[in-house]
């Protein structure tokens, strides 16, 4: 059995967040063209694997600002989460153990919770 770790307030709340801007900016690069710059498309048909792409306008300035942030975000609260103190607490095995328990922490259903 897994053994139950008691994961701090701001830290659970970081790596929340940090997969709230990770499902951000995935829908976000989902929605933008293939290309940040303006390309007037390719169809390579003489490769192994045949690959084309249309013509794209690019990314506006909004978008590239938004990507910025959002990555920017993503950087500092994986810096938050990685470096945490709490990680001092634990030793070998633990450390990889409870790291693989914060990122699913929010998947389950708290204790009492009826499940559905």
């Amino acid at each position: 059995m897994a053994r139950a770790y008691d994961f701090p307030e701001d830290l659970l709340t970081a790596q929340e967040e940090l997969h709230q801007v990770a499902h951000t900016l995935k829908a976000l690069y989902d929605r933008l063209p293939w290309s940040v710059e303006p390309h007037p498309g390719f169809n390579d048909p003489e490769r192994w694997r045949p690959r084309q792409r249309p013509a794209t306008d690019g990314w506006s300035e909004e978008d590239q600002a938004e990507v910025r942030r959002l990555r920017d975000r993503q950087r500092e609260l994986t810096s938050t989460v990685a470096t945490h103190s709490f990680w001092q607490t634990l030793e070998g095995p633990d450390i990889v153990s409870a790291r693989t328990m914060l990122k699913h922490a929010h998947d389950t259903p708290a204790a009492g919770t009826p499940v559905a």
